[in-house]
């Protein structure tokens, strides 16, 4: 099954790591990993359900104390200096230095399940599930950005880049951050969009969500003829806010100092109606993911580090993005009355 915002999809018919298929016919659920796996399931019943109410004890999440991460605060710092010397070096001008997080998990765990208490405790604008076991695809996700929304020709992408508990919190080097991402993105979108439709109809603006604030830009093309979801993931994938500008060198970085793989997290998660010829993937950020194999639920977090960035600051900001989702799964988050402990 495959659930995103007031839309429940049921029935499964095929599944296809072929992107060539998003342009054919039926609903889909995707699914694109960080590191280019792509998981398409298609669906027969498509309806209108609300998020159910969360049902006590349906999910078994682990304990706060159980996380590890695969950066600790030392390594994670130590990678935010070796960035800053990099772009000293002038071989980047921004890289994201994500770190994943993982804790044992149920047999049973349900991610449908941890949906309905992120649906209570942190609703997000692009919050979906997609629950595929037998094709190793179990994701609950809260992301709060879009990494592409199309209708028709009509391409949109709202890259986020600048995070702060409230908007004062907002620094001079998340503006830049986002400014350098925001023309990213329309260079990626410019390889697949008709000349001279490429516009930035929104820059930097301050979105609130639970816990924490965004700047928040929009980029808009239109789809030059004969492209599809196949061009399209070509010319964008991964999204430039999750890896840096330029994108090449700031992937040779991240595989240089990352030590796990981000999996969905960072990725693409969404839906595409190809009927409709309509389509919205979230970037897979605020994402759980269930690791059969390891026996264990994983989250991943991250930031975007420019020549601004204190090593203190950023990993600070990795536990900022990561305190009240941890505290939802963990379900510290009821148990103190919606304030994450």
């Amino acid at each position: 099954m495959a659930r995103f915002g007031p839309l429940v999809a049921t029935g499964l018919r095929d599944v296809t790591s072929d992107p060539a298929a998003l342009d054919s016919t039926g609903f889909w659920a995707v699914s694109a990993d960080f590191e280019g796996g792509l998981v398409c399931a298609r669906f027969a019943d498509v309806r209108g359900e609300s998020v159910p109410a969360p049902v006590p004890g349906a999910w078994h999440g682990p304990a706060a104390g159980d996380w590890t991460s695969s950066l600790d605060r030392a390594a994670y710092t130590e990678g935010v200096r070796r960035i800053r010397a990099y772009i000293a070096a002038g071989e980047v001008y921004q890289a994201n230095l994500c770190r994943v997080l993982s804790a044992p998990v149920a047999p049973d765990a349900d991610v449908d399940a941890l949906t309905a208490l992120l649906a209570r405790g942190n609703p997000a604008p692009y919050a979906g599930t997609i629950r595929l076991p037998e094709h190793g695809v179990e994701i609950a996700t809260a992301s709060p950005e879009l990494f592409l929304r199309r209708a028709g020709r009509s391409v949109e992408s709202g890259p986020i880049k600048g995070t702060g508990r409230t908007e004062a919190d907002l620094l001079e080097k998340d503006y830049a951050e986002n400014v350098m991402i925001v023309d990213l993105v329309r260079n990626d979108l410019g390889r697949v969009c008709a000349t001279g439709s490429v516009t930035v109809p929104d820059l930097c603006v301050v979105e609130k969500h639970p816990g924490l604030v965004h700047l928040v830009s929009t980029v808009h093309g239109e789809l030059r003829a004969g492209a599809g979801w196949p061009e399209l993931f070509d010319a964008t994938f991964p999204p430039g806010s999750v890896t840096g500008a330029p994108k090449s060198s700031a992937l040779r970085i991240i595989d240089e100092l990352e030590t796990a793989p981000r999996g969905p997290y960072c990725g693409g998660i969404g839906w595409v109606d190809a009927d409709r010829g309509t389509g919205e993937l979230a970037v897979g950020i605020r994402t759980f993911w269930i690791d059969r194999d390891e026996g264990v639920l994983r989250f991943g977090t991250g930031a975007g580090i420019t020549w601004g960035s204190d090593p203190e600051g950023e990993w600070r900001e990795t536990e900022l993005k990561a305190e009240r989702l941890l505290a939802v799964a963990s379900g510290a988050y009821e148990a103190s009355g919606g304030t994450p402990t």
